[in-house]
């Protein structure tokens, strides 16, 4: 019976070192793309939540962020928007209305889910309420084709 026990611990310590592998693996690794609201499935690149590939060391690169639109990063808590050819501006991600994260860039505007609020993408002041407070601001540093946040 001895031996009996000793094999068990064995399949079970077995068992718990691969557990213990697989759940680190489903942990590991920097993908930062989110759900889209509406279906669950990953939001497409665009103007959307996602993530950009990410530049060493850097948020992401000048071309992932379109003209008169931006990017989400969900886990850098930033959105990143082009008002203008060229132009770089970045914005906390949490409403000033309720602290919802914002979820979508669109038609010039920063857009949170949760009341219908609307920020513009020049400034992050508000174009829509219930929020009445701007966007708080972030700093980035744009170098050649590369975003960073400050």
């Amino acid at each position: 019976m001895g031996e009996d026990l000793k094999s068990r611990r064995t399949v079970f310590a077995g068992v718990g070192a691969g557990g213990l592998t697989l759940a680190l693996a489903a942990c590991g690794g920097s993908d930062t793309t989110t759900a889209s609201p509406e279906s669950g499935a990953p939001a497409e690149s665009g103007a959307d939540a996602s993530s950009a590939p990410e530049a060493a060391g850097g948020l992401t690169t000048t071309a992932e962020i379109p003209v008169g639109g931006g990017k989400i990063f969900t886990e850098q808590k930033v959105v990143v928007v082009q008002p203008a050819e060229g132009r770089f501006k970045a914005f906390g991600i949490n409403c000033t209305h309720q602290g919802c994260p914002v979820d979508k860039v669109e038609n010039g505007a920063i857009v949170c889910p949760c009341h219908g609020s609307m920020f513009k993408i020049e400034d992050g002041s508000v174009s829509q309420g219930p929020a009445t407070e701007p966007l708080a601001e972030q700093q980035i540093t744009v170098e050649g084709d590369q975003i960073s946040l400050a």
